[in-house]
């Protein structure tokens, strides 16, 4: 509710869009099977530290997300928390194991949180007395920020790909 409530403020949801898009594109940077970058903890404290920030960004996505698909409306803001949790919690495994299985699934789960983050900043109060944006631009945000976090995300890891090659050299 009170993620809800500091939606109204201006810039929050801006930041917050930001925010999701940015972890829509970790996501991807991350996750795809192909990027072949995956970073292993060394030590026990960088472990924890890899766990916590998981945490609380994952945290931060769901409320944020959450929030602002709710907008404002008391009783899908609860219904969605409430969802979203246990399937976060109780489901998280059967989700690695389709996104293992299935990459599209990381792909369509970060479209969907472009998606969010676009719709999220433009609609922020600051954005709409600016621009008033009509049905067309919110839309066109949306898709542009949709399309946007996948070929975004795709790019940068090819890049690491590349810089990894250079260093390492051919295989």
């Amino acid at each position: 509710f009170f993620a809800a409530m500091l939606l109204q403020i201006q810039y929050v949801k801006l930041i917050g869009g930001a925010v999701i898009i940015w972890i829509a594109v970790k996501l991807l940077m991350e996750g795809v099977p192909e990027d072949k970058l995956q970073k292993d903890a060394k030590t026990l404290w960088h472990a924890i530290q890899i766990i916590i920030v998981a945490d609380i960004t994952m945290s931060l996505d769901n409320v944020l997300a959450v929030a602002a698909a709710s907008k404002g409306n008391f009783f899908l803001l609860i219904f969605g928390l409430g969802l979203s949790i246990p399937i976060v919690m109780f489901a998280s495994t059967l989700l690695v194991l389709l996104m293992d299985k299935y990459p599209i699934v990381i792909y369509l789960g970060a479209a969907v949180l472009g998606q969010v983050g676009g719709e999220m900043m433009v609609t922020d109060p600051f954005v709409v007395e600016m621009l008033h944006p009509s049905n067309v631009l919110k839309y066109s945000v949306e898709v542009f920020f949709t399309i946007g976090v996948v070929v975004a995300g795709r790019y940068w890891v090819r890049q690491k790909l590349a810089t990894r090659k250079k260093t390492n050299g051919p295989s």
